[in-house]
């Protein structure tokens, strides 16, 4: 008579993805470790670039004291206003000093 097959094991073939798996995941897992490796070597430090956002050489730097967050700024109409933290345009005011507007401690 014929062989005893058994009914799991008829179909119970290897994915062809599996033995592509199998032959590359060392060279692959080796290749990250020296990767790895070489960049841990370098052990430079790299830093950001450096981006300027100012409006020519008449901007100045404005640095302003702890406590002091109410930001005076003057509108396109020439009118001295102020924003407080928490109002609408208070985050995206950016105080000029080459304009004539600086930081507030107090109203």
């Amino acid at each position: 008579m014929g062989r005893i097959v058994h009914p799991k094991s008829a179909g119970a073939r290897r994915p062809w993805w599996r033995s592509l798996i199998a032959a590359r995941l060392p060279l692959v897992l080796a290749l990250l470790g020296f990767t790895f490796l070489a960049y841990v070597a370098t052990n430079d430090q790299h830093q950001l670039p450096r981006v300027h956002t100012g409006g020519g050489s008449s901007s100045k730097i404005v640095f302003r004291k702890a406590g002091c967050d109410i930001k005076g700024n003057i509108n396109e109409r020439g009118e001295h206003i102020y924003h407080m933290p928490g109002q609408e345009y208070y985050l995206a005011t950016r105080v000029n000093s080459a304009r004539g507007e600086r930081w507030f401690c107090s109203q």
